[in-house]
């Protein structure tokens, strides 16, 4: 069977890797990047641990596996009348069984300024630049910037306010700066921190939030960003770092394509009972409209559900189902939360650290699976050596 995978995430590396455990099966994956992304891994890397627990190459990942071919192009459209896809460097794909893992993107929400101003950690480029930015910032012989800024109090804003402060400790140690005071602030429009979660998983994250000196803001509303300011409900707050960590928006491929599928109202694809949108090709992980789509642990079972269906070893319809979610709230504490189970501090922090493991043992052979593990207590700044 010959199988195209769009999209190197979560969802189209686990099909490949499932599918390929059969010989008769050719699969062709196609990725932007010649890296896959670990996504819950970025806020340590933007926060100065190494990059290996961020960013593992494709070429390691189906190492040995010889009936994968990996190829770097950025699909643009798609023609499923004569199944063919065009990539940006002018190629024709042609495919006979599609799977669409294209994953999401950030989305402004059309802000004014924030395009423009705004920091991100959701790739290499924006983790650089506002490493590059906080170097800048630190290293200058006038005062660096006081307020930091951080909008969003869903688990990637929760992740990177609450280890935040203590890198930028790291930094005012390093240029011999004792002052200024650090100020690490979170906007939120919903009223509450880490919104998906229960109201009492909430309560315990704002109080440790509190207790690591976090200021929080909530039922605030982000208008926009000039230079050097935040203007939040009509209020304008002085900051040179604001990083976006809200809003996330379906790939814009199926934007580009609007006329090929057919979409819910927050604009995902709608797919059958085995994650088909149609006859030859299947949708899964962010852009499929499934009850948990956009988490990690959902993508990855896509992935294994898409493979063995297209396998023959299950004909079983798909059946959504809640994961488990765990965030790390600084060093050794985390927040896990499952069902009625509810965990807060250092035995939620091992239940996120074996969740990592697992999750780069999903990818990897069980030793590079350690290794990369192992690197996210490693320190490794881009710019000079730190904590080492």
């Amino acid at each position: 069977m010959k199988i195209t995978i769009v999209g190197g995430g979560f969802g189209g590396v686990k099909a490949a890797l499932e599918l390929s455990k059969d010989k008769k099966n050719h699969i062709t994956l196609i990725n932007d990047k010649t890296d896959f992304q670990y996504y819950p891994g970025l806020y340590g890397t933007a926060t100065g641990k190494s990059h290996l627990q961020s960013w593992v190459p494709l070429g390691e990942i189906f190492a040995g596996r010889d009936n994968i071919l990996v190829v770097i192009d950025s699909i643009q459209k798609i023609n499923k009348k004569e199944k063919t896809l065009t990539g940006e460097s002018g190629a024709k794909y042609h495919y006979t069984t599609l799977i669409l893992a294209l994953g999401s993107v950030t989305t402004y929400f059309g802000i004014k300024g924030l395009d423009q101003y705004a920091f991100g950690i959701k790739s290499a480029a924006e983790i650089k630049r506002l490493k590059q930015h906080l170097f800048d910032e630190f290293s200058q012989p006038q005062t660096a910037d006081t307020n930091f800024l951080i909008v969003g109090a869903g688990p990637t804003g929760v992740e990177l306010a609450s280890s935040l402060g203590t890198y930028l400790h790291k930094l005012k140690k390093h240029f011999n700066k004792p002052e200024p005071h650090i100020k690490i602030t979170i906007i939120e429009a919903a009223p509450r921190v880490l919104p998906r979660m229960s109201e009492a998983a909430s309560k315990i994250v704002h109080a440790r939030l509190k207790k690591l000196g976090v200021h929080i803001e909530l039922n605030k509303k982000v208008e926009e960003q000039t230079v050097d300011s935040l203007i939040v409900s009509g209020q304008p707050i002085k900051s040179q770092t604001v990083i976006w960590t809200s809003g996330v928006a379906n790939n814009p491929f199926f934007t580009a394509n609007a006329d090929q599928f057919t979409f819910s109202k927050n604009n995902k694809v709608i797919v059958d009972k085995y994650l088909r949108e149609s006859e030859h090709v299947y949708v899964i992980g962010d852009n499929a409209f499934t009850p948990f789509s956009g988490l990690a642990q959902t993508a990855l079972r896509d992935g294994i559900f898409v493979a063995a269906h297209l396998s023959g070893k299950s004909k079983k319809k798909y059946v959504a189902k809640m994961p488990p979610i765990v965030v790390p709230v600084g060093e050794n504490w985390a927040i896990f939360e499952y069902k009625k189970i509810r965990l807060s501090g250092n035995s939620a922090s091992v239940i996120r650290s074996a969740a990592d493991f697992v999750g780069y043992s999903d990818l990897l052979p069980f030793g590079q699976a350690l290794g990369v593990w192992h690197a996210q207590r490693i320190y490794e700044d881009d710019y000079f050596p730190i904590g080492k």
